[in-house]
């Protein structure tokens, strides 16, 4: 994973393709030319995910009436990933998934992908944290829905392992609700495990979490994006249209210029109205 370019900046596909790899591809390119660094999906094994009495529960969806349907509806297979990879590489945007499962990481690492991203259910998941940790790559640990305990045994388990590692503050409501950003967390959990910390943000407004977060130090972003809000899926709502992703990097890529170094001083470019504004002042 490389953020020699801070903040670093991930868009999150997720599941929004509705498992079509020419949407999938859509948005691959809108992030890559956009200025995003990466971009991200999520991998599961189905039948390990989710139990057999789920799988037979009723859902409608594009797919059938059944939860297992809409599930793998969802997910692509290897041909399809192969025919994602070799798209990333051709724009030269990197790219990883969020795995909720062994078998599904096994999978990833056969990509090997710049860096592992753990979404904020998986905290849970100590196996895959082990696995994931032992294959010692770089890795963004988003940590919504957990307490501290929970993300002391998960830092606990990256450090064990000598893998280098990233937090993501973040909030598991989709969308999140502006006064729930709780931002003054990146701060906190930067003194408190002495690592970088990033932002991985549901909200619905464009920049204004995002640049507060850059502002407070995330030194990584991420963002659910997706060609149309009203598209099927129930990530859409929280996530970044297409279109917007220009004026998004845009913003979040000034404010860190925007920042200083926090000394007061008179700047050669006040010069020459400080003398003609206050010639007169005594």
């Amino acid at each position: 994973m490389t953020l020699d370019q801070k903040p670093f900046l991930i868009a999150e596909i997720g599941i929004n393709h509705n498992g079509d790899v020419e949407l999938a591809k859509k948005m691959i390119f809108a992030a890559s030319d956009a200025g995003f660094d990466a971009v991200k999906f999520q991998k599961r094994t189905i039948d390990i995910v989710y139990s057999q009495q789920y799988l037979q529960g009723k859902r409608e969806s594009p797919w059938g009436n059944t939860q297992r349907a809409q599930k793998e509806g969802l997910e692509f297979n290897a041909e399809e990933y192969n025919t994602l990879h070799s798209y990333c590489r051709d724009l030269d945007i990197q790219w990883t998934a969020s795995c909720w499962d062994l078998e599904s990481f096994t999978f990833l690492k056969s990509y090997d992908p710049p860096f592992h991203k753990v979404a904020s259910p998986m905290l849970g998941h100590l196996p895959l944290l082990r696995e994931i940790a032992g294959d010692g790559r770089p890795t963004v640990i988003s940590t919504g829905m957990s307490s501290l305990e929970e993300i002391d045994e998960v830092v606990n388990i990256f450090q064990k392992n000598g893998c280098p590692f990233e937090l993501m503050h973040c909030n598991s409501t989709y969308p999140m609700p502006l006064e729930d950003a709780n931002l003054l967390a990146i701060p906190m959990l930067r003194d408190r495990y002495k690592c970088e910390v990033g932002y991985s943000g549901h909200e619905t407004s464009l920049v204004t979490v995002c640049i507060a977060a850059v502002a407070l130090g995330a030194t990584s972003l991420e963002r659910h994006i997706t060609l149309d809000r009203s598209m099927y899926g129930s990530d859409q709502a929280a996530s970044i249209e297409t279109k917007s992703l220009r004026s998004f990097v845009t913003a979040v890529r000034a404010t860190p210029k925007t920042l200083g170094n926090g000394k007061k001083r008179i700047l050669e470019s006040e010069i020459e109205a400080r003398e003609k504004l206050r010639q007169n002042v005594t």
